[in-house]
């Protein structure tokens, strides 16, 4: 399985389109993690991660989650609420798969990609690398208090 995490660089260069926010993605920066699952033919791989996903909506809704599923040039939200998304644009900014593979990405607050993956991802592991977000350890400080 092919897994990219890329939220562990300790200087974060500017110029480098890696740790640039998403611009087709910027309606929800700094307001939520977006997980993106790409996936245009029936897919048991896309199957598998979107039942696996949804199965744990409390802990989406805990870590501010958006999912959304783009198939076709379509987008269509599956968890939080999603409008005017165009599907064709956030396959050309993520660099996503061509039509019929599978991928799912994770953004983080900032708007930058933090993991890209070729197979579904449990929940555990999406939770453990979320939980391990400076950003989302400052918020279960602040829920703490």
């Amino acid at each position: 399985m092919s897994k990219t995490l890329l939220y562990g660089a300790t200087k974060i260069d500017e110029t480098n389109s890696a740790y640039a926010p998403i611009e087709s993605l910027a309606a929800f920066q700094w307001k939520n993690r977006v997980f993106i699952l790409f996936a245009d033919k029936d897919n048991a791989r896309a199957a598998r991660q979107e039942n696996q996903l949804l199965s744990d909506r409390a802990a989406l809704d805990e870590r501010d989650m958006v999912i959304l599923k783009v198939s076709a040039g379509n987008v269509r939200p599956l968890f939080g609420a999603a409008d005017d998304l165009d599907g064709e644009a956030i396959r050309r900014d993520l660099e996503g798969p061509e039509a019929g593979e599978f991928a799912a990405f994770l953004l983080g607050k900032d708007g930058t990609v933090k993991l890209k993956v070729s197979e579904p991802i449990t929940n555990g592991e999406l939770f453990a690398i979320i939980d391990s977000m400076p950003m989302r350890a400052a918020e279960t400080l602040k829920a703490d208090k």
